[in-house]
């Protein structure tokens, strides 16, 4: 191994260190709780150091959210599955398996209120957006196909779905399900309760904002 390989694995473990000190800090204390100097005497590194690595705590977070998102996409769902409304089933059980395999990043991404917006940083975070593109492309796919009325709004159905999901997944997290009783048969059964509300149909009050643009300032 040559001097400057060696040194490039030795930047990303420390790297790797920073972000997981951060990681399990953010998530104990809460990510406005937590400042670089904290980060620093977790894995005994000056705050000088860590700016050498990461620019702002801020970025941090945005670090560890594009990992956790990656990780939550990895799966391939959206590409092999071809029915729809399966496609759809196993896109958001996937998120809920997200919660279990990765639950510290699942707290930052999902249940922290003070961490920043990702929206901030739209162009670091575009494969969300594709992601996300996608799955609403089945959501419509399945709506002209009849599995939905003809009525719903896909990017509804999708905010619905994911509270659905996030719910069933922080009643997991938290212990809110009582001893003896299957957390992922009710994570389950509330993705399949969601699912079959929105193919009746109801009178939904519900209506989702537009996403906002990067591209306008």
């Amino acid at each position: 191994m040559g001097v400057k390989e060696r040194q490039e694995r030795e930047r990303e473990a420390v790297a790797r260190a920073i972000l997981d000190a951060a990681r399990d800090l953010f998530v104990a204390e809460g990510y406005h709780n937590v400042s670089i100097r904290k980060i620093a005497e977790r894995i005994e590194y000056s705050p000088a150091a860590i700016y050498s690595y990461f620019p702002s705590k801020d970025d941090i977070f945005f670090s560890l959210a594009e990992e956790g998102f990656r990780l939550l996409f990895s799966g391939k769902v959206l590409h092999e599955v071809q029915d729809p409304l399966d496609m759809i089933r196993r896109a958001f059980w996937q998120v809920y398996e997200f919660s279990k395999t990765h639950p510290e990043h699942f707290a930052l991404m999902f249940l922290d209120r003070t961490v920043p917006q990702i929206s901030q940083n739209w162009e670091r975070f575009e494969f969300v957006r594709e992601g996300k593109a996608k799955l609403g492309a089945a959501l419509q796919r399945a709506i002209d196909a009849g599995h939905f009325p003809t009525a719903a709004d896909p990017h509804a159905v999708f905010r619905i779905l994911l509270a659905s999901t996030i719910g069933a997944s922080v009643a997991r997290l938290c212990g809110r399900v009582g001893p003896g009783e299957d957390s992922d048969a009710l994570a389950r059964d509330t993705i399949e309760a969601a699912l079959t509300g929105l193919r009746t149909g109801f009178a939904a009050t519900f209506r989702p904002a537009p996403c906002p643009d990067p591209s306008v300032e």
